[in-house]
C-alpha cells in the first residue's frame, strides 16, 4: 500500500485528489495539510510514502516543505504540483529533494501512475523540465566535478541525464539489469543523490547532457 500525505491549501481541490487516490487499491491517503509546515508536521509523525505538494502554500511553501520533509530521517519521496510546468520554483523543488512533479490540471490517472513511479524510486521528469535544466545548466560558470564516478558509471549517468530507463540502458551498454541496477548504487552514494531525479540533476550540473557518446 503506497501512503500519501496531501498538502494544498485549496480544501476543494485537495479533497478531490483524496478522492481520486483513495479509490485506487494500491494508495491511500493517510493525512493532509493545508500548507508546508504541517505537511512536515506530518510527514514527521506518520508513515508515508509520498508527499504530494502544492508548490504555492501560504508560509512555509512547496520549495522550503520540500527541503524540511526530504532532510527527515525516514523521508518520503515527493511529488510537486504546479499551475503552471515551467513554474520558477520547478528547478529549486527538484535542487531541494523532489522526484517530481505536474501541472495541478493534469488528467487523473496521470496523477494516479505519477503516485506510484515516485513512490517505486524513479523519477518523473517532463520535456519542460527538462529544458529548464538545461537552462540552468547553461547559467552555471563551469561544469559539476564528478569526484570518484568511474567512467563506466559515468556513461550510466550520461543516459539517466538523457531520460533513458534502466531496460535501455542496459541495451545500450550491453550490460545486465543487476549491474545496472549497481552502478546507479554507486552513482547514488558517491553523488549523494537521493533518487533518479537527483542522478539527472547531478548529470546536468556535469554537463552531460549534450548528445553525444555516453562515454563523452
Amino acid at each position: 500500500m503506497i501512503r500519501v500525505l496531501l498538502a494544498d491549501d485549496e480544501p476543494l481541490y485537495r479533497n478531490t485528489i483524496r478522492v481520486l487516490l483513495d479509490s485506487e487499491p494500491d494508495i491511500e491517503v493517510v493525512a493532509e495539510a493545508g500548507n508546508g509546515r504541517e505537511a512536515h508536521e506530518l510527514a514527521s509523525s506518520r508513515s508515508v510514502d509520498v508527499a504530494v505538494l502544492d508548490v504555492r502554500m501560504p508560509g512555509v511553501d512547496g520549495v522550503a516543505a520540500t527541503s524540511l520533509i526530504t532532510a527527515l530521517p525516514r523521508p518520503p519521496k515527493v511529488l510537486i504540483l504546479t499551475t503552471f510546468d515551467l513554474d520558477e520554483a520547478v528547478y529549486a523543488t527538484l535542487r531541494a529533494g523532489a522526484s517530481g512533479f505536474l501541472v495541478k490540471d493534469v488528467a487523473p490517472p496521470r496523477l494516479i501512475d505519477a503516485v506510484r513511479t515516485v513512490a517505486s524510486g524513479e523519477a518523473l521528469l517532463a520535456p519542460s523540465v527538462i529544458q529548464r535544466l538545461i537552462e540552468e545548466f547553461l547559467r552555471a560558470p563551469s561544469p559539476r566535478p564528478l569526484p570518484g564516478v568511474t567512467p563506466r558509471e559515468r556513461e550510466v549517468l550520461t543516459l539517466i541525464t538523457r531520460g533513458l530507463s534502466n531496460s535501455e540502458i542496459e541495451q545500450c551498454l550491453h550490460l545486465s539489469r543487476h549491474t545496472v541496477k549497481t552502478h546507479i548504487g554507486h552513482l547514488m552514494a558517491k553523488l549523494s543523490a537521493r533518487d533518479r531525479a537527483q542522478l539527472v540533476i547531478a548529470g546536468f550540473e556535469a554537463g552531460l547532457n549534450a548528445r553525444a557518446d555516453p562515454a563523452g
